[in-house]
């Protein structure tokens, strides 16, 4: 649905608050942290599904932490001068994305173990969900009306295809 000032509502897609952030950088952010995420799923040789949920996200916040770092020293090097406190808390303030767009499929790893799924099915449902949501931030790339529904269907199955790839990585590793 368009609001008047022609971008895409969420009103009637709950999806899109789970792929859809307040800027274009923010969602890429988002998605790549998907990505890292499931990554670091798919490679952990950890015993529970905590461990697994605390290396995930130890391993996201170590790449924020050398993502704003490296931003900050990049400016540095190119202004010629110290950033300001405000360039500082702006990067300090910016990039969560990367972090929690990997929510839902540590909470999914954790519910599908406390239901008593082994800790390999947790983790592959994990995966999927992970998947799953790189599918929808795909598919959310036509949502304003620019690509027809098999170009929206194509940018989906690309993006749920790093997903697979961490699927048959797994797969592959353990």
């Amino acid at each position: 649905m368009a609001t008047p000032d022609g971008k895409s509502s969420s009103a009637g897609s709950g999806h899109r608050r789970l792929v859809r952030h307040p800027s274009e950088h923010a969602t890429a952010t988002g998605i790549y942290g998907i990505i890292v995420g499931s990554a670091v799923l798919a490679s952990s040789h950890a015993e529970t599904a905590v461990a697994i949920d605390v290396a995930v996200l130890v391993t996201l916040l170590i790449y924020w932490a050398a993502e704003r770092y490296s931003r900050l020293v990049a400016a540095r090097i190119h202004d010629g001068a110290r950033p300001s406190w405000v360039q500082v808390r702006r990067e300090l303030t910016s990039g969560w994305e990367f972090v929690t767009a990997s929510a839902l499929p540590l909470v999914v790893l954790l519910l599908t173990r406390l239901a008593g799924a082994s800790l390999d099915t947790a983790v592959l449902a994990a995966l999927w969900c992970s998947t799953l949501l790189l599918c929808l931030s795909g598919w959310e790339i036509g949502a304003s009306g620019r690509l027809s529904r098999a170009e929206r269907f194509g940018v989906a199955l690309v993006a749920g295809l790093f997903g697979v790839a961490m699927i048959v990585l797994k797969s592959l590793l353990h």
